[in-house]
């Protein structure tokens, strides 16, 4: 299984966060399935390619060259896509995977988050997506989603989206 990472790119996150990419990373590779992720060899995407990588697992990035300028690029991949935008590298990341984990992350995660659960929202896919919700990173974000339902903003719908604690329930979900 293909599996996408979205997550931050940023060297100053805590080491919780890292620490569990990390592992997320080792057991991508010990239950045989594929990394897809932006590329980068920092933050929560670095640290998932280096558990994946350090236990002989395979990655997929996917990114834009420029996006060098601004985090240095994981070389350590299995394989390596350069597309020219970053809504190419989205509907590559849709087209290359068989299931999502959104980790913590910033405005990039985000927008990779909501478009994501939008296209399922709209069934363009049907592919497993799951929040890693470490040390309780989302929980203000799923209490404006759910405020956004109470207040009629969102239709009432099938569980579009799952939301996991720790790895062992991320797992559950994917097997």
């Amino acid at each position: 299984m293909n599996i996408c990472l979205y997550g931050s790119g940023s060297r100053e996150i805590d080491e919780i966060y890292t620490d569990n990419a990390y592992e997320l990373g080792c057991e991508i590779a010990k239950h045989g399935h594929t990394l897809v992720f932006g590329g980068g060899d920092t933050g929560m995407m670095g640290a998932c390619a280096r558990g994946v990588h350090d236990n002989n697992g395979k990655s997929l990035g996917i990114a834009p060259p420029w996006i060098g300028d601004f985090e240095p690029l994981c070389e350590d991949c299995s394989e390596f896509i350069y597309v020219n935008s970053m809504d190419e590298r989205k509907n590559k990341f849709v087209e290359h995977s068989d299931a999502f984990i959104i980790s913590p992350g910033g405005i990039g995660t985000l927008d990779e988050f909501f478009e994501i659960i939008t296209l399922k929202k709209l069934k363009q896919h049907d592919k497993e997506i799951i929040v890693f919700n470490i040390a309780n990173f989302f929980d203000k974000m799923f209490e404006m989603i759910e405020e956004m339902g109470e207040k009629g903003f969102l239709y009432k719908q099938d569980e579009i989206f799952k939301t996991a604690s720790n790895i062992e329930e991320i797992f559950e979900y994917l097997e």
